[in-house]
């Protein structure tokens, strides 16, 4: 369902780019909401897809270990989906925030077993799936070119907090999972473009976001845990909003 979703969300996008496109250069004469940037407060609706992954650290334990030969952090795909607010600073700088903001994504990590467990179905190599359902609190300062018609650019960076109500971190039994906490904060950083409709601002934005805190729950009893020592997020994410 989710990479179902996900596909929708490219197509949606890449549509929605072209069309703007086609559209601008089409009404590039006419200048459309042409007070919106005056508004001190807008807001919008953001949905995107996101391509994420654990950077980690291999724990001393590892080296020593006789049966995980390797580790690795697979990139995984999933969706955002959020409500902005932005609150206009002055001609070129604007607050974003998102009040509801969440984020699903499904990270791996694939090991090379040098002894597997048959009698526990492990296999040579095996993947251990980690399901996230966040809720991200980002706060952000833009910067914003001059308007050119109906269209202009932006970057900004920010903060964010993320509290992950699928981590396992409190689980007694977790199979051999990897236990992670469940709050974690970081930074961002992008860019993007608005492009100015009749009745609406349509926005494509890239953006990279940088976890700084540990969220790995250390298990030294668990296989799979006890040879990675620090693991960090990190996300590409792609999204349209409406404003």
């Amino acid at each position: 369902m989710q990479y179902l979703l996900r596909n929708k969300i490219i197509l949606t996008f890449l549509l929605s780019v072209s069309f703007s496109i086609n559209s601008f250069s089409q009404l590039r004469e006419v200048l459309n909401l042409e007070d919106h940037d005056q508004k001190l407060f807008h807001f919008g609706i953001h949905l995107g897809t996101n391509r994420s992954h654990y950077s980690f650290s291999h724990h001393p334990v590892f080296i020593q270990s006789d049966s995980v030969l390797t580790v690795e952090s697979i990139n995984s795909s999933g969706i955002n989906l959020g409500w902005l607010v932005n609150m206009r600073l002055g001609e070129h700088f604007d607050f974003r925030t998102y009040p509801l903001n969440l984020v699903f994504s499904e990270k791996s990590f694939i090991y090379q077993l040098k002894y597997p467990n048959s009698q526990l179905g492990e296999e040579s190599t095996m993947t251990k799936k980690l399901q996230g359902i966040t809720l991200s609190f980002p706060v952000q300062i833009k910067f914003t070119s001059d308007r050119i018609k109906n269209l202009k650019v932006y970057m900004f960076a920010g903060a964010k907090y993320e509290y992950d109500f699928a981590a396992n971190t409190g689980d007694k039994k977790t199979d051999n999972q990897i236990k992670l906490k469940k709050g974690d904060f970081g930074i961002e950083g992008g860019m993007g473009f608005h492009i100015y409709f009749p009745v609406f601002v349509l926005t494509p934005e890239l953006k990279l976001g940088y976890g700084l805190r540990n969220i790995h729950a250390r298990d030294a009893s668990l296989k799979y845990s006890n040879v990675i020592d620090q693991i960090y997020s990190r996300a590409l994410t792609l999204s349209l909003t409406i404003e």
